[in-house]
């Protein structure tokens, strides 16, 4: 079993510790199953890994960490992960693996943090914490203030390790073959479900677990799964998000049955230069929120604006983590790296969306790294119009 030396944590505890005090975080409380992952360094329990119902409640791990005594912290969970403990896959030497559902984490948690010494500020992740669980926790500690842990814990995870920036790098080009490889089987008379469904076949093959596709065909701008039957001349994008080991490839590339006519060529060329120009200000030091000045300004001066649409966001372990450069996402959060500096190994998704009302959808969706010097981009290939059937 590994051991709590800050030499063997898979994060800095110091950095961390920072965070959660700037926070007024005295104990926290992860019940989410990426930051777990990301705090253990890698663990996913196998039994749910897909979903998290089982009998009338459901899987919920927890992990404690009271800021500043790492090596206090303990992992409450099933008694299944008894399995990965006796792999030695975990560095917390205090470990509770019993109980099957939200009650008997909570009772096992609320234990251990009176061992602790309890605490007056205790974050929590409210958006992964079950509502009998907390109400538990309330009543246990009347006195203390639950405080909201999203911040530190996606600060935490903002700019990637070297290992991070692989698997990244190996999620993106796999979900790419994926799609090279649908769009080469594409036949007028295939309905699209097909092509999904041919999609998640070729990213599990691939070691990724497929998460979503997003695809239209022709003129449609309906991106879900359905019976519509594909005809020669049409376009098609696949938009899809690939998972290897718990990070996310998302990507969007396009394609034809056919040959592209000059309308076509111009309107995917109007996406790339959108694409290229939002690359310009990624690098160490760049301010985030410049990253939309070009093509907002580009979209702005286009005949097609009123269909025309350019998103940046984070990437990692969730879609739309930090940087968070934009308070106008659909998901509604709050742009609060607009005006900080990128850092190298922060990943970024762009993406631009031309939903045009007489040939159909145009998009592009890529993913860069922020190195040392400017930006990687994963998954790079495959930009223009790929030529479906071979």
């Amino acid at each position: 079993m590994g051991t709590s030396s800050a030499t063997s944590l898979p994060f800095n505890s110091a950095h961390f510790d920072r965070l959660l005090d700037e926070a007024g975080i005295d104990i926290l409380l992860i019940t989410s199953k990426h930051n777990i992952q990301y705090l253990t360094g890698g663990h996913r329990f196998f039994f749910h890994d897909y979903a998290d119902a089982i009998g009338v409640s459901r899987y919920m791990p927890v992990l404690i960490y009271p800021r500043g005594r790492a090596e206090a912290t303990t992992y409450v969970a099933n008694p299944m992960e008894a399995y990965d403990r006796d792999m030695g896959k975990f560095w917390m030497s205090n470990l509770v693996l019993k109980g099957w559902g939200t009650v008997d984490a909570a009772q096992n948690t609320i234990a251990q943090i009176s061992r602790l010494g309890g605490g007056e500020r205790i974050g929590v992740e409210k958006a992964f914490l079950p509502a009998d669980a907390y109400e538990m926790l309330r009543a246990a500690f009347p006195n203390a203030e639950f405080v909201e842990a999203h911040l530190p814990l996606e600060r935490l995870r903002a700019s990637k390790t070297p290992a991070e920036l692989e698997l990244l790098r190996e999620a993106s080009g796999r979900v790419i073959q994926a799609m090279m490889a649908v769009m080469a089987i594409a036949r007028p008379g295939m309905r699209k479900s097909e092509l999904v469904d041919a999609l998640r076949r070729e990213e599990v093959s691939r070691e990724l677990i497929f998460e979503y596709c997003l695809a239209t065909a022709g003129t449609s701008l309906n991106r879900a799964p359905s019976d519509q039957i594909l005809n020669r001349g049409d376009i098609l994008s696949l938009d899809s998000g690939g998972n290897y080991k718990g990070y996310i490839g998302d990507l969007c590339r396009m394609a034809i049955l056919g040959e592209p006519d000059s309308e076509l060529v111009d309107l995917l060329a109007e996406v790339e230069a959108i694409q290229q120009a939002a690359r310009q200000p990624v690098r160490p030091g760049g301010r985030g929120g410049d990253i939309f000045n070009e093509p907002l300004r580009m979209i702005a001066s286009s005949a097609n604006k009123a269909c025309l649409h350019f998103m940046a966001h984070g990437m990692g372990l969730v879609s739309h983590e930090a940087p968070r450069l934009t308070s106008d996402a659909p998901q509604r959060y709050k742009g609060c790296d607009a005006d900080l500096p990128l850092t190298k190994g922060m990943v970024i998704s762009l993406e631009t969306t031309m939903a045009h009302p007489r040939r159909g959808f145009v998009k592009l969706e890529d993913t860069l790294a922020v190195t040392e010097t400017g930006w990687e981009a994963y998954g790079d290939g495959h930009r223009g119009w790929n030529r479906a059937g071979g």
